[in-house]
């Protein structure tokens, strides 16, 4: 589906009022989900309650659910153990596509035998303390076309990966990356990343495709209210939320948007049947937005050691 429902930053509760539900009812079909968005279970029980229900028309083949291998679990032998704890928090028996979330490891933390976690601490780096300079991409990816081989994974992909690692993954594989999901937005549009997945054949996924405006930091700029961008949506007649989406679209690739409101999950939707008309000269109105500025920046994360990563 070009455009999903992304998780980031939809809390249990609002999960639990609906903004599955509300998500499914809409027909969004593909969930994008992760490990470390802590919300795993809840949407395991919302799909399964929907999935279940005596007068249920949805199946799980009409669904493509996407979920990642989080940093602690790259080894080898740990990735086919975090899949299968996904999977039972999801309250699934397969996914459509598993990528790796970030291009980086981190040392090992147990995995608990009941559903959910009982901690963030599978996402906490200490300041690049708790990164495991000892496991390649190559082992990871490795792993992850064994579990397309036992059919627990439709697809494999990755996540946050530049060119040169994308690269190294794609010289060296039997199963190539069919996703490369990463930030992508009006401020931050990564021309030379996507037209190198796209002459290799791997679908860009933007996350984030709004500037974040739920996770933006005090003093960073916002997508929403840039005044190019209100100006060009009120010329089109839509939202700017909507200007971002129908950009995404225009340039070929896919999306996940973040909402738990019906409101607003249908609004972006709404692009899909009612499409707002881009031309060349829009496109490059746009493109000189572009000021190569990321909201979710790793070297922040990981202390001096995160710059290698970058």
């Amino acid at each position: 589906p070009a455009l999903g429902i992304g998780t980031f930053g939809i809390t249990p509760a609002q999960i639990t009022a609906g903004g599955i539900k509300n998500a499914l009812a809409a027909r969004y079909r593909l969930i994008d989900c992760a490990p470390v968005y802590f919300n795993e279970k809840e949407i395991g029980d919302a799909l399964g309650d929907e999935l279940v229900r005596s007068d249920a028309t949805l199946k799980r083949a009409d669904l493509f659910v996407t979920s990642k291998l989080a940093s602690p679990f790259h080894r080898k032998e740990h990735v086919e153990p975090a899949l299968r704890k996904t999977l039972q928090d999801l309250r699934l028996d397969y996914l459509d596509l598993y990528l790796i979330h970030w291009p980086v490891a981190f040392k090992y933390v147990p995995i608990p035998e009941a559903r959910g976690w009982p901690n963030e601490d599978m996402d906490d780096s200490d300041g690049g303390n708790n990164i495991d300079l000892t496991v390649s991409a190559r082992e990871t990816w490795s792993a992850m076309e064994d579990l397309v081989d036992k059919g627990l994974v439709k697809n494999i992909g990755v996540s946050n990966f530049p060119v040169a690692l994308l690269h190294e993954i794609l010289a060296d594989c039997r199963i190539p990356p069919a996703v490369n999901q990463v930030e992508l937005h009006p401020y931050l549009q990564q021309p030379r990343l996507v037209d190198y997945c796209k002459a290799r054949g791997v679908h860009v996924q933007a996350y984030s495709p709004l500037g974040t405006p739920g996770y933006k930091e005090d003093g960073e700029p916002s997508v929403l209210n840039d005044p190019v961008l209100l100006e060009m949506a009120k010329e089109k007649g839509c939202t700017v939320s909507q200007l971002c989406i129908a950009w995404a679209l225009k340039r070929e690739t896919y999306l996940n948007v973040k909402s738990a409101s019906a409101e607003h999950q249908q609004e972006n939707l709404a692009v899909l049947n009612n499409p707002i008309e881009l031309d060349d000269t829009d496109m490059a109105r746009i493109a000189t937005l572009d000021r190569n500025f990321r909201y979710f920046r790793p070297d922040d994360w990981w202390g001096e050691i995160g710059a290698v990563f970058d």
